[in-house]
């Protein structure tokens, strides 16, 4: 993994902090739609919510991987998932840090892949600052919006909103993208306190009094507003900067699916409602999931993937030539990232070492081992093989580390 220094200038820190607080939002999305299930059933009163959608003019045409007729009942799905830093709104407002110029940006952007046969989905995080040379975009409620070259990638939402957003990721990686779907801050921290809040667990404690942020050492439940402080912290957490500061994000999106499919969030009604209605209170989509129904069905597409089979990564990247100690670009590995995703074919050995699994058990500190039973089987573990490889490998250890998780 690169190792990336802070931007020198003063304004570039301020930016980047600013850009923490929405780096989680918008992946939440996907954690809605693929547990939700049919919830979204008995809830057709949140419909009111959703605001009318965005039309997508696409750079790249619907093409269906080798193998797959055009008449399949089932397709692979690209949703490109985007959280917003608006401070416009109820709930928003009263959240520092705001852009000085008055606009929204998309400091996150994950495109998630959900396979043809719904067995597994891996969402890609895009760095906010990757320098990209962006396409001129076409919007409905922007006109034409010109490209420029150079840029950082979240500049597409800056000047041209959601749908530009899409249109660059479709000039970059030639994927067709089905849907896209922004969420905001309050739809975060009301999605962490509906349920109830999220494990998380940090190797080290955190004092952060700069930024008032604060935090024990070790396995805690985190709720919304703490769970900001959480994602944005980059100081003390995060010693490869926005890098691994998005794994641990990653990781924080696992641990919520993990808790939004437990017994304790399916079993309590109340907090399926409020999981919902903070989701669809906080979202804009395109004009195809503009409402609860369609949503819905989309959920219940998604829902048969289990929870083994759903993958966070980061597109491989590597310093800019132009200028190595600040700003990433995306390197020549991730062209072989978009052929999987354009083939639906898994992430295979190259890409999923290092990802992160919803099923992973992010809990565990790494000090304490479970006591062996004394009744169990030894050959029947293959943890008790001294010759059977760890679960996890030194370089990644060392990469969880450097990100601010632990083991």
């Amino acid at each position: 993994m690169s190792h990336v220094s802070e931007p020198a200038e003063p304004t570039a820190r301020r930016t980047h902090r600013r850009a923490v607080w929405t780096t989680i939002l918008a992946a939440q999305l996907v954690i809605a739609l693929i547990t939700a299930g049919g919830s979204w059933l008995v809830y057709d009163n949140l419909n009111d919510n959703i605001p009318e959608g965005q039309r997508i003019r696409h750079k790249v045409p619907e093409v269906l991987p080798d193998g797959v007729a055009s008449d399949a009942p089932t397709k692979p799905l690209n949703i490109l998932v985007m959280g917003s830093d608006t401070r416009v709104g109820a709930g928003n407002d009263d959240i520092g840090g705001a852009n000085p110029e008055g606009t929204a940006r998309s400091d996150t952007v994950i495109l998630l892949h959900v396979s043809r046969d719904r067995s597994h989905a891996y969402g890609v995080s895009l760095p906010r600052d990757a320098i990209i040379d962006r396409p001129d975009c076409v919007t409905d409620d922007r006109g034409e919006v010109p490209g420029a070259t150079g840029v950082r990638f979240n500049t597409a939402f800056e000047v041209g909103g959601p749908v530009c957003t899409v249109q660059t990721v479709e000039a970059l990686t030639d994927i067709h993208i089905n849907h896209f779907v922004v969420l905001d801050f309050r739809g975060f921290r009301d999605m962490v306190d509906a349920i109830g809040g999220v494990e998380v667990c940090l190797p080290k404690a955190v004092d952060d009094d700069k930024h008032n942020i604060h935090f024990d050492a070790g396995t805690q439940v985190l709720e919304g507003t703490q769970a900001l402080d959480y994602v944005r912290e980059r100081y003390q957490l995060s010693v490869t900067g926005d890098i691994g500061r998005m794994k641990r994000q990653q990781a924080f999106i696992a641990s919520m699916i993990q808790k939004v499919r437990s017994a304790g969030t399916l079993s309590q009604p109340q907090r399926i409602l409020s999981f919902l209605s903070a989701v669809t209170s906080s979202i804009q989509t395109d004009d195809e999931l503009d409402s609860v129904g369609r949503l819905k069905d989309l959920a219940m597409e998604v829902r048969r993937t289990g929870l083994d089979k759903i993958k966070f990564l980061t597109v491989p990247v590597e310093p800019d030539p132009n200028n190595p100690e600040v700003t990433l670009v995306w390197s020549a590995t991730a062209q072989d990232l978009w052929e999987r995703i354009r083939q639906d074919e898994q992430l295979g050995k190259d890409f999923s070492e290092g990802s992160i699994g919803a099923d992973d058990q992010f809990g565990d500190e790494p000090s304490q081992s479970p006591s062996p039973d004394p009744t169990s089987d030894p050959t029947s573990d293959p943890t008790s093989d001294p010759t059977s490889e760890p679960r996890t490998s030194p370089e990644e250890a060392e990469q969880r580390a450097e990100a601010g998780l632990c083991g």
